[in-house]
């Protein structure tokens, strides 16, 4: 995680929550500086926007509560319409007139503002995100919103870091929410709504589907970018195949090792801390399972034309991508969000118009493409049910409240983004174009 410094005012202990700690949380704990004009601008821009939404705001007890009339279109709402609570409004309106969506997750962390369901809040503002901002608004964009730290560029040396910073803060963090495969990626489940006991089924139905695609079977070579925690390799080596499976963390190397021994099969693995663009010779399928978003649209042709270069003739290369539509992740690529700030720095989510772009530029050609979307919603819901269930657990590791905050809303905040259909996961088959690893079909 990114803990930044800003300058300002003093630690925010008022009301019923609990201090924040400053040392590791500086930009939560304290509010940023911020005019009373632009807190008075941002917040007339907010009510507007949220009074026009099918939910219900609350103002709370807490610091700086405001009485308001009530909204005719608010009371007609639904019993089942989201409500969001603001316990210290003055605080909320000031962070989103500083620091935009990034000071919305913060007052989150905070305590400033809560949901009674913040799924179904996060979702409804993700469907209107179009209607938040007035479109003559939009243009001055740039007063508010960030651009992302140079140190989070994803060159070999920065991408070492950035993984580090969230692979390695605790397998047994992990551990919590995941299903006992360990896999951090979509399931792919049966039927939907899912339930917990099919997760570790689906995880394996989702890693089949992609080795199938690669033509993964007996004496393949296999290189798979991005190790998570092992089960894609032990699954392709089950199969017969020869697996190099590269890392940039540390923790994850090592329980993956672990996992691999434990499963019989560390005569068919390798496991390696290497960058993708270190990787050398020559593999009959290369698989990567939601790598790219980590890579950087700076580093998107690096990323194909490795793939490209690593693929012996007759190959195929098997993806699985997140991915947001284009004139989105034109308008958030030098962006720094809540999430590149706090959850994943250095990456962006491409779109499937860049997807088929890049490829094509590195010599590569897409036979098959097949989105599933509802099913990453139903996995991230089955995370944040496990993750939120036990506190103590998460605790008992040294995260404190703020990160358990952070963490459920990074959660939610995705879950939210697939159900809005704002994001969507592919599964991606490519062979060389110029015919050289043209697959047999």
């Amino acid at each position: 995680m990114t803990l930044s410094l800003t300058p300002d005012t003093s630690v925010r202990t008022a009301g019923r929550r609990p201090p924040v700690d400053a040392a590791r949380w500086p930009d939560v704990a304290r509010l940023p500086q911020a005019s009373a004009l632009r807190t008075a601008i941002a917040r007339r821009i907010v009510e507007r926007a949220l009074a026009g939404l099918p939910l219900r705001i609350r103002h709370g007890d807490g610091p700086g509560r405001v009485p308001r009339p009530g909204n005719p279109r608010q009371e007609a709402l639904p019993d089942g319409a989201p409500t969001l609570t603001l316990h210290d409004p003055a605080a909320f309106h000031r962070r989103i007139g500083a620091d935009g969506l990034i000071g919305f997750g913060e007052s989150y962390m905070a305590g400033e503002w809560d949901s009674d369901d913040l799924v179904r809040l996060l979702t409804v503002l993700a469907t209107h995100v179009d209607d938040l901002v007035p479109a003559p608004l939009r243009r001055l964009r740039g007063l508010w919103a960030h651009r992302r730290p140079l140190r989070d560029r994803s060159t070999i040396e920065g991408a070492r870091d950035n993984i580090h910073r969230h692979y390695d803060l605790s397998n047994e963090l992990f551990t919590l929410f995941l299903d006992q495969s360990l896999t951090y990626s979509s399931a792919l489940f049966d039927t939907l709504p899912a339930t917990p006991d099919a997760l570790t089924a689906a995880q394996h139905a989702k890693i089949d589907r992609l080795l199938d695609l690669a033509g993964v079977g007996p004496g393949t070579r296999l290189l798979e970018i991005g190790t998570g925690w092992g089960e894609l390799a032990i699954r392709a080596a089950e199969r017969g195949a020869d697996v190099l499976t590269v890392t940039l963390s540390g923790e994850q190397r090592d329980l993956a090792l672990r996992r691999i021994a434990e499963a019989g099969v560390a005569g068919r693995v390798a496991v390696e801390l290497r960058d993708y663009r270190e990787v050398e010779g020559r593999y009959d399928a290369v698989v990567s399972v939601e790598m790219i978003e980590a890579v950087g649209a700076e580093f998107w042709p690096a990323y194909f034309t490795a793939l490209r270069r690593l693929l012996a003739p007759g190959g195929r290369v098997a993806l699985q991508a997140i991915t947001m539509p284009h004139d989105r992740m034109l308008a958030t690529a030098r962006t720094h969000t809540w999430i590149s700030k706090y959850v994943f720095p250095g990456g962006l989510i491409p779109s499937p118009d860049a997807l088929a772009r890049e490829s094509a530029a590195a010599g590569l050609h897409i036979t098959d493409d097949d989105g599933f979307g509802d099913h990453y919603a139903e996995t991230l819901r089955l995370w944040r049910e496990r993750f939120v269930d036990d506190p103590g657990a998460v605790d008992a590791l040294g995260f404190d409240r703020t990160f358990r905050r952070m963490w459920e809303l990074y959660l939610a905040y995705s879950e939210a983004g697939f159900r809005a259909r704002y994001l969507d996961v592919r599964q991606l088959r490519l062979v060389a174009a110029d015919g050289d690893g043209e697959a047999p079909r």
